[in-house]
């Protein structure tokens, strides 16, 4: 059987908001519940890592069951970059999605939500790319509104 195709995508945007406080508010999966309703309706943390709570090796679980998505912190660059990796069984693999924080000059966000995947069944990629992207770029309009609105 042939490899996996892969699969990226990326979604960008800018936020008058200083990127301390958008980091602040995604980096902590304790709080997606906060700013990610409807989509996120819990969030809580199943580990804490290094720097405690959402660094390097932290697992975040969102979600209600059945439906509960679990993410483990790979990279952690206070205020600057945070990446994860999905350690829940979907119809993707090898899924690997960062958020990288550019502060400007005026004291704004430039913002870059990134990720990688493989198709499990072939030729649902273009499909999951869609799917994903969409979903990344509503989590980033919610993020950027509750960090612009002070909720970090």
């Amino acid at each position: 059987m042939p490899d996996a195709r892969s699969y990226s995508f990326r979604v960008t945007a800018r936020s008058s908001a200083a990127a301390a406080s958008l980091f602040a508010l995604e980096a902590d999966g304790s709080r997606w519940s906060e700013w990610a309703r409807p989509l996120v309706p819990t969030s809580t943390w199943e580990r804490q890592g290094d720097p405690a709570p959402g660094g390097i090796g932290a697992i975040r679980r969102l979600g209600l069951h059945p439906v509960v998505v679990r993410e483990e912190t790979v990279a952690y660059e206070q205020d600057r970059r945070h990446a994860y990796v999905l350690r829940t069984p979907m119809p993707i693999k090898d899924y690997r999605a960062e958020l990288l924080l550019t502060p400007r000059a005026d004291g704004g966000t430039d913002l870059v939500w990134q990720a990688t995947f493989a198709e499990r069944v072939r030729g649902s990629g273009p499909v999951f790319r869609v799917l994903m992207r969409g979903l990344i770029a509503l989590l980033m309009r919610r993020l950027v509104r509750a960090a612009e609105l002070g909720r970090a």
